[in-house]
């Protein structure tokens, strides 16, 4: 199956001219990730990245990260253009979310800007925000984009995708 481009209206970005492999680029929106009532993650120091039917994925520096809530599970995850990811499990209180988070200790040389920078599954968290409107998860319980309505599909993950 082929997929049929959105076309992005005026201030809107395809996920279709996104970059095979992925692109990384700096972004000074402002994100937001709250969990159990509490916010964990408030930066304007953010990373992107950008990839080819997929929504961006956030990567947040830990400085800007309540990191008192993570901890580091024993699961991993190979990526061909990333390397070895590893998770976090994220606690508030008496909530709690496991793998809800991803990072790359030691990325290949192309995605060294994101070695140690957090990710987070926007559908594990109560809420994470871009610019202050609130974020739909990329569908699926793999992929971990933020679709903002700056942001156009079709995206991997949606029913069907599989051989994109």
């Amino acid at each position: 199956m082929t997929p049929k481009r959105i076309p992005p209206g005026p201030g809107q970005e395809s996920v279709w001219d996104y970059p095979r492999p992925p692109r990384v680029e700096p972004t000074s929106k402002h994100l937001q990730v709250v969990f159990n009532g509490v916010l964990i993650a408030d930066t304007s120091r953010a990373l992107r990245l950008l990839e080819t039917s997929h929504p961006p994925v956030y990567y947040i520096p830990p400085a800007d990260i309540q990191m008192q809530y993570l901890e580091r599970t024993t699961g991993r995850s190979m990526c061909e253009w990333k390397g070895l990811a590893w998770y976090y499990s994220v606690t508030v209180g008496d909530a709690r979310e496991l793998s809800a988070a991803w990072f790359y200790p030691q990325p290949t040389p192309a995605f060294a800007s994101i070695a140690g920078y957090v990710a987070f599954y926007a559908q594990r968290m109560d809420a994470c925000y871009v610019d202050g409107e609130r974020v739909t998860p990329q569908p699926g319980d793999f992929y971990g984009g933020w679709i903002t309505r700056d942001i156009v599909g079709p995206f991997k993950g949606e029913p069907g995708t599989q051989g994109w």
